[in-house]
């Protein structure tokens, strides 16, 4: 089930599904301990008798504030004449959950409506040795099992607080849960529990016919019972409604502080690039490490996670935030992958938000032979993106002390780890994570991440290195020429790979992570090899129906709907194809087809901006995680992409200087200082 609205700081994150049902609550780590497990926190009513659970039979609109992470819920069920609006956020600054709900009362006649604020946490992971107790001194609930503590409170604005709390058993000799205690409207008040436990408050509010009154519940979470109080405290002195003001306040700097030229597009681009991100900032854990995605329902799928840091994905989305003016965030996620790499040059599979290495199904060990379970492209594109980064932002101080044991460390690995036979890089696991080969993706990620090494040795003065790692990058292109490209297919193979015996085998399979060969500046767009290559892709892999886009591969299985499509449409997949029309050339029917991409990929966001990973080809539904982080990144790069090629339709017609607000840094800073064009002193219109 899609997560409809991620909220978060860094520390803790939220996500709500498409019921508003609480579903993941991770603390203190970004995919880090999710301390809902796989159950669920409900928010529920009751008035006039009767009580009702957020969820199925109501009418839910679940979107956001404009350019905040503030939520704008509308809940209404058609058997009460009242409508709940509700606003959640996490603190900008402090690990503090609130949520803010008005009633409006539709009816003549004065309601009585108790409100209940659910908390079923498994902390760590599992229900295992949880406590769950009343504290007198803040009045609301408390929640712990070693160092992990999370304090529920609420009031009515204007009158007092909880009115009601229960704790109690769930799952054990029957026990469904302390929930269904809240269903006759009245709580037990029992004041303490443990073992596999869940809890809920309450709160009482009189609302006035045709009018509306207020009420707030709040989470804090911390690592001590002290902590937590104090955070209670915090928000009862400061108030909810504060809270929520000055994080909506915080989130609209921060999303407007960089002034791209969004006005080239129509508004609903733009503002789905604001939200993505905002949801990107959500993925992203306080250490720096960028997380896959949060969305813990896969789990039932292989009993794990994307809750994780590829260092692929990780790198693509730090390249979406340094094209956006956020290099601090970027630079900690490369600080963050400086810390992890091998001594021997390469980045392993995956990782925790803590440093930890991760789950993997890459074997050391395979046909008895020894192999390393790495996906190269990984290490590549860590570089690639590190280059980009100090192009834009050249800050040395920050390079110099991961130049010797990131960039040249890994750029000596992967000028090393070649394939005798074909000069190419030697066989590792593709993007997908699914065949061991030399697959074009990685190939073109290679080539970047050497080229960007050879440069990088080129500012620090090392040319001899730098001309080695050139050499190199050249002889891959020329391989890639020699056994990528396949004249039998007219096209570039996605994959080359031996046989147990040790023959290089072809797998002619469409792929569309082909792009990489360009993406990567391995190949111009315009090559002609490409060009036959990504139409081949296109008419392939293209989904033709009620929900078009652009599927992995040929028969992709992962979450496949039925067998009339080659698969399901992904959202990277199909920016992809948007890549390659923006950047093959300036014709209006290449930049119109990107910009119809663009559109179709806005119709799948959900309403609240949330991008999945990949869709129903029928019905356009979200398929797999959502919201998935790479997808997001890359509507992001996409559209810088699309912005910098309109703003050069735009340049100036003497001296072909693009318009200021969406030059390039280092073109600014040349056109600035060096008077490279008249229109830095206002004697041209642009």
């Amino acid at each position: 089930m899609p997560r409809d609205l991620p909220i978060g700081n860094g520390r803790l994150l939220l996500n709500f599904d498409l019921h508003y049902n609480l579903r993941d609550l991770y603390f203190p780590h970004v995919g880090q301990e999710n301390h809902l497990g796989s159950d669920t926190s409900r928010f529920g009513i009751w008035v006039d008798g009767r009580f009702f659970w957020i969820g199925p039979g109501w009418d839910i609109e679940l979107l956001y504030d404009p350019d905040t992470l503030v939520t704008q819920v509308r809940l209404h069920h058609p058997e009460l004449q009242l409508i709940l609006h509700c606003r959640d956020a996490v603190d900008f600054h402090e690990n503090i959950y609130v949520k803010e709900i008005t009633i409006e009362n539709l009816s003549p006649a004065e309601r009585h409506c108790r409100l209940f604020f659910h908390l079923d946490l498994n902390i760590s992971g599992n229900d295992v040795g949880d406590t769950a107790a009343f504290d007198p001194e803040t009045g609301g609930v408390v929640h712990y099992k070693g160092n992990r503590y999370f304090l529920a409170n609420g009031l009515v604005v204007g009158y007092g607080g909880l009115a009601q709390y229960a704790v109690g058993q769930k799952g054990v000799d029957g026990k469904e849960g302390t929930f269904r205690d809240a269903e006759d409207g009245i709580l037990s008040g029992n004041p303490i529990a443990q073992g596999s436990i869940d809890s809920v408050i309450s709160v009482t509010i009189a609302v006035p016919g045709l009018a509306s009154g207020q009420a707030c519940f709040w989470l804090t979470a911390a690592q001590t019972w002290d902590e937590v109080r104090r955070l209670d405290s915090l928000v009862r002195s400061k108030q909810p409604q504060h809270l929520l003001t000055r994080t909506a306040d915080y989130w609209r700097l921060w999303v407007r502080k960089e002034t791209p030229p969004l006005d080239l597009v129509p508004d609903r681009l733009a503002d789905l690039y604001r939200r993505s991100l905002l949801i990107l900032t959500t993925q992203i854990d306080w250490q720096g490490g960028i997380v896959a995605a949060t969305d813990s329902d896969v789990i039932q799928f292989n009993r794990d996670t994307y809750a994780y840091i590829w260092p692929r994905d990780g790198a693509l989305a730090a390249h979406a935030l340094d094209l956006t003016g956020y290099p601090q965030i970027a630079a900690q996620f490369f600080a963050f992958v400086a810390k992890l790499i091998d001594p021997a040059g390469y980045l392993l599979h995956k990782y925790n938000p803590d440093g930890a290495l991760a789950s993997s199904w890459h074997p050391w060990y395979l046909d008895g032979q020894n192999q390393l379970p790495i996906q190269e492209d990984s290490t590549a594109l860590v570089i690639w993106a590190l280059w980009h980064h100090f192009v834009l932002y050249r800050d040395i101080e920050f390079i110099k002390p991961l130049y010797r044991p990131l960039i040249k460390r890994a750029a000596n690995f992967m000028s090393q780890f070649r394939d005798p036979e074909t000069g190419l890089p030697a066989p590792s696991y593709d993007l997908w994570e699914e065949r061991r080969g030399i697959s074009g993706f990685t190939v073109g990620a290679v080539f970047g991440g050497l080229t960007a090494a050879s440069l990088f040795c080129t500012v620090f003065g090392e040319d001899s290195h730098a001309q080695r790692y050139r050499t190199v990058a050249a002889e891959i292109r020329d391989a890639a020429s020699s056994h990528l490209w396949r004249p039998e297919l007219n096209r570039f193979c996605r994959l080359l790979y031996r046989t147990i015996d040790g023959v290089l085998k072809v797998d002619p399979v469409c792929d569309a992570s082909l792009w990489g060969l360009f993406a990567f500046g391995m190949y111009s767009p315009d090559d002609p090899r490409i060009t036959a290559t990504m139409e081949t892709l296109r008419e392939k892999l293209w989904v033709r129906g009620p929900a078009s886009g652009m599927a992995r591969y040929e028969d992709d299985y992962y979450h496949r709907i039925g067998l009339e499509t080659p698969g399901n449409p992904w959202i990277i997949c199909t920016l992809w194809l948007a890549d390659y029309f923006i950047q093959k050339g300036e014709t209006d029917e290449d930049l119109n087809r990107a910009m119809e991409i663009l559109f179709l990929v806005a119709d799948r966001a959900l309403p609240s901006g949330v991008l999945p990973e990949q869709f129903h080809p029928f019905t356009g539904a979200p398929l797999s995680v959502s919201p998935l982080t790479w997808s997001h990144a890359a509507f992001i790069t996409t559209m810088h992409l699309l912005l910098r090629r309109l703003a050069k339709r735009n340049a100036c017609p003497v001296c072909g200087t693009t318009p200021l607000p969406y030059l390039r840094r280092e073109d600014w800073i040349e056109q600035l200082y060096f008077n490279t064009c008249s229109s830095i002193h206002g004697t041209c219109k642009i």
